[in-house]
């Protein structure tokens, strides 16, 4: 598309589990742009992690690829924009000294390596603790008496470490800090007695560091997290041309950016973000009832009480079939492309049966808190009587992409939490009408997905890159009144024929995951 670069547009860079992508949106909000930058995450040593010098690639190779879009169609490089916004997979550890050192390399949000961690905060606290936050992974390097324990001057996540290496800034959006440490909504703050708390255990007193020291300041959607530095604009743009002072938002988890992006930021809204792991996200009108170690509570962009249901896998096993049939395929002489093998399989599973004829499948690449599995090992069940066709097995796998968030999300129907709108965003969502039906059918509830559902968090942290350049309006009337007004979605509603069917469906897979516990404990 052609368009004449005016200086105040908003760049959005967002490090997903396996892509890097960079959004430039006009001052309509509309993307105009984009880069990317393939990546995927390693098992070492016991940790899922990724390279330091692969996260610097990736930025540069991100920006870089957006920038010379931006080159072919007008005719020259970026070099003002109105903000810039940095998002990533929320939680994980990234610990620094006082020289800005890596002390061990990024452990993920994938990790299940913290549970006695977490299961001593969640008693300490009366308030869930995952596994994946960073404060797990901090008492957990702890209690193991880590060596590099000692030397820790700074933790942040990803976003957070980006954002810092761009302005200089150690500062978090309230989102992406609330899967740091619990924040206290009433404040949007750090919970005040949950740090005391912290600080008084034993463990904690025999360290040089003081919570409160190491963590990043809180900032809100909106406030200004800095300018773009002298170095910070050198390191982004190997071409030079990109100018320093330009403000930055402050840096937000993909939970944030993925609700900013759906327009779920308002009381009784919620999103389903589903791509390598999926989770969902309902904003609250109340506190729940009780702790479950199922739910987190995290907050918006703005700080509002969010009941989060996470699973680590979604995607990824689906992905490896859909290779499989792609070599067939292209073994065959198939001229198919492999974005029309996936609307193929896609679609076939809409022909399936409701229940996927008793076939059950389990896409778990690594453990699954939510479920209680420690490890993971991807397994396809059938019994003898199943009806093992392709659309069947393929209405398994898509099943199988949502199963564990429906386990989570079962408590908040119990916990009476009332949804008025639900907004799909994501891999899942790229084919038309197949993901978006299942996922209605097996939560019970509509799911809308807007036509700027495949920009996803890139084009989320762009949005609020834009929003601090508004002075008058929340992020709710941002959103509602500007960006969303005339915004295209389909809404599908729920097909009852199809919820009896997944609930049939995860009957079988709730007995079978017993099973899936002792395939992992055996190979």
């Amino acid at each position: 598309m052609k368009y004449t670069l005016k200086g105040n547009e908003a760049l959005g860079i967002e490090f997903g589990s396996t892509r890097i992508k960079a959004v430039l949106i006009d001052e309509e909000f509309n993307p105009i742009e984009s880069g990317g930058f393939t990546w995927e995450n390693r098992l070492e040593n016991g940790y899922w992690t990724y390279h330091s010098d692969e996260i610097l690639t990736g930025l540069q190779s991100a920006y870089y690829e957006l920038n010379e879009n931006v080159k072919k169609n007008t005719g020259s490089y970026i070099t003002s924009l109105g903000g810039i916004g940095i998002s990533a997979m929320m939680h994980g550890y990234l610990p620094f000294d006082k020289d800005d050192k890596l002390l061990v390399p990024f452990r993920t949000w994938r990790n299940t390596t913290t549970a006695e961690a977490c299961a001593r905060l969640t008693k300490l606290f009366n308030f869930n603790i995952p596994q994946r936050w960073s404060i797990s992974h901090l008492y957990q390097a702890v209690l193991n008496k880590e060596e590099h324990i000692k030397d820790i001057a700074f933790l942040t996540t990803l976003a957070g470490y980006v954002h810092y290496l761009l302005t200089g800034e150690k500062v978090l959006g309230v989102g992406d800090a609330s899967g740091m440490f619990p924040i206290d909504s009433t404040v949007n703050n750090y919970d005040e007695k949950m740090l005391t708390l912290f600080e008084e255990l034993d463990e904690i007193k025999a360290c040089p560091w003081s919570i409160r020291d190491i963590l990043p300041e809180v900032l809100m959607a909106g406030e200004n997290a800095g300018r773009l530095s002298e170095e910070g604009a050198k390191l982004l743009d190997k071409t030079g041309s990109l100018m320093a002072g330009i403000p930055l938002c402050p840096p937000e988890g993909d939970a944030g950016t993925g609700m900013t992006a759906t327009n779920a930021v308002t009381v009784r809204t919620g999103n389903i973000s589903a791509g390598t792991s999926i989770f969902s996200m309902v904003v609250l009108e109340k506190g729940l009832k009780n702790v479950y170690e199922e739910i987190d509570m995290v907050t918006t962009p703005a700080g509002m009480p969010v009941a989060m249901v996470h699973c680590n896998n979604c995607c990824t096993d689906l992905d490896y079939w859909v290779n499989v049939f792609a070599d067939f395929a292209r073994r065959s002489g198939s001229p198919l492309s492999k974005s029309e093998i996936y609307d193929l399989l896609y679609n076939a599973a809409l022909e399936g049966e409701s229940d996927a004829g008793g076939i059950v499948n389990f896409n778990y690449l690594s453990g699954e808190p939510v479920s209680d599995t420690a490890d993971g090992r991807p397994m396809l069940v059938r019994a003898q009587g199943s009806n093992f066709t392709l659309a069947n097995f393929f209405r398994a796998e898509i099943y199988s992409t949502f199963a564990t968030l429906k386990l989570g999300m079962k408590i908040l129907e119990k916990e009476g939490v009332k949804i008025d709108k639900i907004t799909g965003h994501g891999g899942l969502f790229k084919t038309p009408v197949v993901g978006q039906k299942l996922i209605a059918s097996a939560i019970k509830a509509p799911v809308s997905v807007m036509k700027t559902a495949g920009e996803g968090g890139a084009w989320g942290i762009a949005l609020l890159a834009a929003y601090i350049n508004e002075k008058d309006l929340t992020l709710e009337e941002f959103l509602e009144k500007k960006v969303f007004a005339s915004a295209e979605a389909t809404t599908i509603e729920p097909d009852e024929n199809d919820s009896k069917g997944f609930d049939k469906f995860i009957e079988r897979y709730e007995k079978l995951l017993p099973a899936e516990r002792a395939v992992y404990e055996s190979i």
